[in-house]
């Protein structure tokens, strides 16, 4: 293990350790953007040279790439069921979450430019440590995505969830609870689960496999939300069940069914 893997898993527990293994394959009929700011596939195919009005960014987990994502067909699922989104597949790293430029950069990076560039309703999802992301994006920045699907999420630091459960539950965590610090990503997603006038806005779709090694916590975010927006499938903290909760969420039908939505 390198010295910065190492670093990493210190910082981040068992997650960072315990990824899938990185691979890459050759991508066709897809854009591949500067890999500075951010590594981005883009798949913007879906309206026959126009763009589309609904943008889904899909964030991978810890030492993903988005190429796996294209290789194990979270796009193709998109595109066989003609629904008419375009996609970013976007790298996150790590160390982005270790000094805490996760945030910043995936609003002025991924949001900005796609405002800037005419989408009108943007989309998060993300596996594991990306849904992670993507929950903290929604919490700390209202109202600027429709939506959050979470595959498998990371629930956090297991010290936070501890506290809860020694608390009674999230309503009585959140009556007491106090951050580590003016950045603590983990309790302002917890904190704003909890919140009994968060609505319905934006919507969060999780799901994982009923064997994940973070099922637990996962269990207690599906908690908070509306019926309906959990799903649990057979399996554990990998690719299987977390295709198989793609496909199942897409064939919902939640995203646009025209171009000109």
């Amino acid at each position: 293990m390198s010295p910065s893997r190492r670093d990493a898993c210190a910082r981040l527990g068992a997650l960072a350790c315990a990824a899938p293994a990185v691979g890459c394959t050759a991508l066709t009929g897809l854009m591949r953007s500067s890999p500075l700011p951010m590594d981005i596939i883009h798949d913007q195919r879906a309206c026959a040279g126009a763009r589309a009005s609904t943008l889904l960014v899909f964030l991978p987990g810890a030492y993903m790439t988005p190429d796996e994502l294209v290789r194990e067909g979270f796009g193709r699922a998109v595109r066989e069921r003609g629904v008419p989104v375009d996609l970013w597949f976007v790298q996150t790293e790590l160390a982005q979450l270790v000094d805490r430029t996760a945030m910043q950069r995936l609003d002025a990076d991924i949001v900005g430019v796609a405002r800037e560039q005419g989408y009108r309703r943007l989309w998060f999802a993300g596996i594991s440590l990306g849904a992670f992301l993507a929950m903290g994006y929604a919490a700390r920045q209202p109202g600027r995505v429709e939506g959050v699907v979470g595959l498998g999420t990371y629930p956090g630091r297991r010290p936070l969830l501890q506290e809860i459960e020694s608390a009674g539950g999230l309503a009585a965590w959140q009556r007491s609870a106090k951050p580590r610090d003016d950045d603590d990503l983990d309790h302002d997603i917890w904190a704003w689960l909890a919140r009994s006038d968060r609505g319905r806005a934006p919507a969060v779709y999780l799901g994982h496999g009923a064997q994940d090694r973070f099922a637990d916590g996962q269990a207690l975010m599906g908690s908070t939300l509306a019926a309906g927006h959990v799903d649990v499938v057979p399996g554990g903290h990998d690719w299987a069940p977390w295709r198989t909760l793609w496909a199942r969420w897409l064939d919902r039908g939640v995203l646009d069914r025209a171009c000109n939505a």
